[in-house]
């Protein structure tokens, strides 16, 4: 079968730009039926239609690239579709105001509401046809998984979640030795270089890298602080330079004020809502509204954080903190609707107002379970090199549930690769985030989960996969 792999982003560009001029036309049945006549400047010349027709498919594009929509084969089919639902919503509303503007006067809405759902309909089964036509000649990666003593089983369920990208039909252990592994990799289209050993990973590396063989990586937390690293050069040596501390004034400058401009009107536009949620909280038992309770921020320093109470009064009355799990019986029925709205987090405005948090940051933990996750990984502290945040890279790109190891190189890869369009992204993905269920579930209970009854060791991985493979054939 032909390798089209190297001929997959432009299929993709052009599939994508094909759904964006699509949707360019259905609007400007709209503009042109309904509002091109409401304009205040009362001739609105041929040029003047194209240059809206395309404005709407620039905002379409930008509002598409920042949520993945086009990023088909890299996320799931129904993430894809809500992916586009949420640019087309989001691009409508602006071009709803721009409208607006140009007739001097609120238009009626209804034709736009129209035009959506006609825009959804025809993205629907576009999305669907390029999806089939895309499973249909880029299959799964035939992968090989090379791990270590890490635990490797997590990792093989999270990659089974995508097994229509990415398919793992054996696995080996590290300490096989490169030669075994050479042999057993030409079998296999990719490999998969766990978590091992730097030295080891590294002659893996090499040896893929010299014989053309596709690796996929995990990198660990070094790897990620040199991704944020200065490359210069002292004549003919390349140097990569980490400097040690995290963002410079102006940057802290210009996070502060985005802080600022953000929550303050947010904070605003929220107060209705926060006030019904006060009410509801308050009819339900009885108790206190707000939860506040003492976390880290920028260089472990405490404060007191800000939240809708959603668990019944005195939910930790044996002073052990516990994370919420899944199916809590802490959480009340107030609570339930509020965290998974999130509307339990608004309160974190103030925090965000007093200079406490900022807008996008590494979540705030408390004292006593970062101490748990210290013991285990030294450099959990590296986190709390900025300061501590509403929402951020570890909620945006994980789930409530991701391993502390997991968030630390989320968040630290924030921190290395900061900017300030890297604040507004990670802002306007959270509109996305919050609509996905298992970004707001809890931590699976002990011993609930597959997962957590695996046995971690050689022969359990190779028997994990085994299974899968027999269950997908």
């Amino acid at each position: 079968m032909k390798n089209y792999d190297p001929y997959k982003k432009t299929i993709l560009f052009f599939a994508s730009l094909i759904n964006i001029v699509l949707m360019a036309l259905v609007f400007s049945y709209a503009w042109y039926h309904y509002y091109a006549g409401t304009m205040f400047v009362t001739t609105f010349y041929r040029r003047g239609h194209y240059a809206i027709i395309g404005l709407y498919a620039m905002i379409l594009f930008f509002f598409s690239t920042m949520y993945g929509s086009m990023k088909i084969g890299q996320y799931r089919r129904l993430e894809v579709m809500l992916s586009q639902y949420l640019s087309l919503f989001l691009s409508n509303v602006v071009m709803y105001f721009i409208i607006s503007l140009l007739a001097f006067g609120f238009v009626n809405p209804i034709y736009l509401v129209g035009i959506m759902a006609v825009e959804m309909l025809v993205s629907t089964i576009w999305n669907f046809l390029i999806i089939h036509f895309y499973n249909r000649i880029f299959q799964p990666w035939k992968i090989l998984l090379i791990y270590g003593d890490r635990p490797a089983a997590d990792l093989v369920y999270k990659v089974e979640a995508r097994r229509d990208k990415y398919a793992i039909y054996d696995a080996i252990n590290i300490d096989e030795g490169i030669d075994k592994i050479a042999e057993k990799i030409k079998n296999f289209q990719a490999v998969i270089i766990g978590d091992i050993s730097a030295e080891k990973r590294n002659d893996m590396l090499k040896y893929c890298y010299a014989n053309k063989v596709r690796a996929y990586v995990i990198p660990k937390i070094s790897d990620i602080i040199l991704m944020g690293a200065d490359r210069i050069h002292v004549f003919d040596t390349p140097f990569l330079l980490s400097k040690g501390y995290t963002l410079s004034f102006d940057q802290r400058l210009f996070k502060r004020a985005l802080d600022l401009v953000i929550a303050v009107p947010m904070t605003i536009i929220a107060s209705p809502v926060m006030l019904l949620t006060a009410i509801a909280i308050k009819l339900y038992d009885g108790g206190p509204v707000f939860y506040k309770q003492i976390r880290y921020t920028k260089y472990e320093r405490e404060f007191e954080i800000y939240k809708f109470r959603s668990m019944i009064v005195n939910a930790e009355g044996d002073g052990v903190a516990k994370l919420a799990k899944e199916n809590d019986e802490r959480i009340t029925p107030v609570g339930k609707i509020i965290r998974a709205t999130r509307v339990d987090e608004l309160p974190q405005l103030f925090n965000i107002i007093k200079g406490d948090m900022s807008f996008v940051g590494p979540r705030p933990e408390r004292p006593e379970i970062m101490k748990q996750y210290c013991e285990e990984m030294p450099e959990f502290p590296f986190r709390t090199r900025v300061k501590a945040g509403l929402t951020g890279y570890a909620q945006v790109y994980g789930k409530y549930n991701t391993t502390p190891y997991d968030k630390l190189k989320l968040d630290l890869f924030y921190i290395e690769n900061y900017s300030l369009w890297t604040d507004i992204k990670l802002i306007l993905m959270t509109v996305k985030t919050v609509l996905k269920k298992e970004a707001t579930e809890g931590v699976a209970d002990d011993q609930t989960t597959a997962e957590k009854n695996v046995d971690e060791n050689a022969e359990s991985v190779e028997k994990i996969v085994e299974e899968i493979v027999k269950n997908d054939q």
